[in-house]
């Protein structure tokens, strides 16, 4: 009999990684979740071209990640340089914060995507009056 694979598609994938954040992650979920009110929606682990965006604001192609210490390798940076040039290629900003820079000052990390959010247009344009 043949080996038994297991198949992951993207949207198994995506859900196991909302389900297992690390705490900082859960910390900025619940103030990005705060945003809503303000018309900015976030997704959290949206697939994109091969990579999982731990949350990312469709109608203003803002990309937020957290990145632990395991971002310091050599090889792990320059896979994020390349995913980078490919979510900038798309229109995409990414904005990366530290695990530590969330947890010691999430108030001016959240001042920060606040800035970037308000800089850059709806690509749905605003409804017209």
């Amino acid at each position: 009999m043949g080996e038994s694979r297991l198949v992951t598609t993207p949207t198994a994938r995506a859900r196991r990684l909302r389900n297992n954040m690390t705490e900082p992650e859960v910390w900025l979920r619940a103030r990005l979740k705060r945003l809503h009110a303000q018309g900015f929606h976030f997704r959290r682990q949206r697939p994109f071209h091969g990579y999982y965006l731990d949350f990312v604001c469709i109608d203003h192609l803002l990309v937020v990640e957290v990145d632990g210490g395991q971002h310091n390798d050599p090889l792990q940076a320059e896979h994020d340089g390349v995913r980078d040039v490919v979510l900038k290629r798309a229109g995409y900003l990414v904005m990366r914060f530290s695990n530590s820079a969330v947890r010691t000052d999430i108030d001016s990390v959240m001042d920060a995507i606040v800035l970037a959010l308000e800089a850059r247009p709806s690509v749905r344009g605003k409804p017209s009056d």
